[in-house]
């Protein structure tokens, strides 16, 4: 379970940052990017856990 959910939480992170940062002109530490960076983890916490639960492992 603990691999599944720190997967999900770099994988979603990166990716609310990356989006983040192309909403604020390339600044990785804009607001966009520490925001949707912090949203990406609560969502990859919620999705690791549901694909431990799903493949039980």
């Amino acid at each position: 379970m603990k691999l599944m959910i720190t997967v999900g939480i770099i994988v979603f992170s990166t990716i609310g940052s990356w989006i983040g940062q192309l909403m604020s002109n390339g600044n990785w530490f804009g607001l966009w990017s520490l925001l949707l960076g912090t949203i990406g983890s609560f969502a990859g916490i919620w999705a690791g856990y549901q694909a431990a639960k799903y493949f039980e492992l």
